[in-house]
């Protein structure tokens, strides 16, 4: 079969391919694996309660139900989920945005497939732009949405030792340099895989240097502030008119619901919405059914504060004390833990890598993340990147508990220390 060169990058062996195979077969089929490697919500209970609530309601109205399932909503997404959502952040954050200033797209992986390849690639004038991660690790999922080869770059991180066992990423602000080859910025707030939390003072100067430079800032804001707020620092929300903020309903609760959610500016926003046209006619309007009056109630923001960021740092604090207890004696270091659903394992002077680490896990029924994956665009030879591992610490104490056993006493093994 002869397909095109359109066929033969997006359709890759890709490490959010393997990622979401893996949590697939461990779901669907129901095997006896130790799922720690995918980004699935916990199935919390008043979550998910409020959520069928609102269904329910939802089909308890025949005019309100019919819209939601026979309507087209207009490319930019449902007007009543982003009016509220645009009240919302108004109120809770001090933001001053209009209608005009949000979008939705069927999910937020589809929102930088967009916007990565509206800042990357050839523009009008012959130039080939980039965009640039000026902290690695970042997302898996990343790494693949780009129409062309060649079109990220990443800066090496800065590396805290800040106790025997914790360590932070920091952005590289003296070695960072913005050339004309980078066409936007892109971070994770909290940053998935490692939990980091850039700074607010790290947030303003990289929005300071992308405005200096006539780039946007690209802040992928999927676990932060003011949902789902899987959060365990103080971080303020920072938007003005040259950052992109994109956010999702997925963290909350609703990950099949595909709803992401763009704050930008006016003219992003229009591209988003014509882009949306072309490529779905128009975003799925099931979520924001369901959303909607968790927005314009602030119920969302609730959840988020007393249920959802509660439940998930104390999932946090208990996988932190296990590891460190499991991998005591070994040569390791846990990325401080400030939010997101996930601990970032990092196993100095490991003697195999990070992914064959992952291959012999899997053959003992554990599923984790190879970090060799969450290093978009660096270039540079890193020993660093082949020796982490990404573990989602979502599921019950008994899996957290059997996994860490069977994750040291492998590691244990590779070290030659059984």
């Amino acid at each position: 079969m002869k397909i095109s060169g359109f066929a033969k990058k997006i359709a890759v062996d890709s490490g959010i391919g393997r990622l979401m195979e893996d949590l697939g077969a461990a779901l669907s089929q129901k095997r006896d694996m130790l799922m720690l490697g995918g980004g699935n919500p916990a199935h919390i209970p008043q979550v998910e309660e409020s959520c069928r609530l609102n269904m329910l309601e939802l089909l308890e109205n025949p005019s309100k139900f019919a819209k939601a399932i026979g309507d087209y909503d207009p490319p930019q997404g449902n007007i009543g989920f982003i009016e509220a959502i645009t009240k919302l952040l108004n109120e809770q954050l001090g933001w001053n945005i209009k209608t005009e200033n949000v979008a939705l797209t069927n999910g937020s992986q589809t929102a930088f497939f967009l916007l990565f390849n509206m800042f990357a690639g050839r523009y009008e004038d012959g130039r080939t732009r980039k965009i640039l991660f000026p902290i690695a690790p970042e997302y898996i999922g990343y790494c693949d949405v780009a129409l062309e080869n060649g079109l990220f770059t990443a800066k090496k991180s800065l590396i805290e030792i800040i106790d025997e066992y914790t360590f932070k990423y920091h952005v590289d602000f003296e070695n960072l340099k913005i050339t004309d080859e980078i066409g936007a910025m892109c971070i994770s707030r909290p940053t998935n895989p490692s939990g980091n939390v850039l700074t607010d003072s790290e947030i303003i100067r990289l929005s300071e240097l992308a405005a200096k430079n006539e780039i946007p800032l690209i802040v992928d804001n999927a676990y932060g502030a003011p949902f789902p707020n899987v959060i365990f620092t103080d971080a303020a929300a920072i938007w003005n008119s040259n950052i992109v903020f994109c956010m999702s309903l997925s963290k909350l609760g609703l990950p099949t619901a595909r709803t992401g959610i763009i704050i930008a500016s006016r003219e992003i926003i229009s591209l988003v919405a014509k882009a949306n046209a072309v490529m779905s006619l128009a975003p799925g309007g099931l979520g924001p059914a369901i959303a909607t009056e968790m927005a314009a109630s602030g119920e969302i923001i609730r959840l988020a504060n007393d249920v959802i960021r509660p439940y998930y740092q104390k999932k946090s604090e208990f996988a932190m004390k296990l590891f460190i207890d499991k991998l005591k004696g070994l040569d390791f270091l846990i990325h401080k833990s400030e939010g997101a659903f996930f601990l970032w394992l990092w196993f100095r002077n490991l003697p195999i890598s990070s992914f064959e680490l992952y291959q012999r896990l899997k053959a003992r029924g554990v599923i984790v993340v190879s970090g060799h994956y969450f290093f978009p665009g660096m270039e540079d030879q890193w020993q660093h990147k082949d020796q982490c591992i990404r573990v989602n610490y979502c599921p019950d104490e008994i899996t957290m508990s059997k996994a860490a056993e069977i994750i040291a006493d492998e590691v244990k093994i590779a070290y030659g220390k059984p």
